[in-house]
């Protein structure tokens, strides 16, 4: 099975106040850790929600700020035209991760039951994403989950949820060995 791995890194970061993607943990971004994390688990990796990256970018669908799941479409409609079979998707502060998380999450369709965001989706889907994202309602990762009945899985590692400062500081305090 081919997978191309996609961190979804689109948010406004609101809460954190500044791009959380940009923030430094140990010399490196939370983008360039999330990043490295599916380069070692993926044939390829893009990047959506950003106009400039450490990877290819690609572009929300069908347009910008819908959210995750915009980012997920794009990567979807990308790994379609590349010949992939499936897109793994994190977030930008989804870095610490099992490093078999393809192997957790298969078969496809399914979700981290915490965390939505990360899942393993089959290329399939597009189409369904496209019909779900054309409708006026909320565009929740976790309702388009149930709709095309992908499984929520308890992963044996999670990543921090880093929303705020607070967050951030108390993952630096603690990130021995990051």
């Amino acid at each position: 099975m081919r997978v191309l791995g996609v961190v979804l890194a689109g948010g406004r970061s609101r809460r954190f106040g500044s791009d959380k993607a940009l923030a430094e943990l140990g010399g490196h971004t939370l983008l360039d850790r999330a990043v490295a994390t599916l380069a070692a688990q993926c044939e390829a990796v893009v990047v959506a929600g950003r106009a400039e990256a450490p990877a290819s970018v690609v572009a929300d669908r069908p347009q910008a700020a819908l959210g995750p799941l915009g980012g997920l479409n794009g990567a979807l409609h990308h790994a379609a035209a590349h010949g992939f079979d499936a897109v793994l998707s994190i977030p930008v502060d989804g870095f610490a991760l099992p490093p078999d998380l393809i192997g957790e999450l298969s078969p496809a369709p399914a979700i981290a039951g915490d965390a939505p965001v990360i899942g393993l989706w089959p290329v399939a889907v597009r189409d369904a994403l496209d019909a779900f994202l054309a409708q006026d309602e909320v565009h929740a990762v976790r309702a388009f989950a149930a709709q095309i009945g992908a499984r929520a899985v308890t992963l044996s590692r999670m990543p921090a949820n880093i929303n705020t400062p607070a967050d951030f500081a108390a993952l630096k305090d603690n990130a021995h060995g990051l």
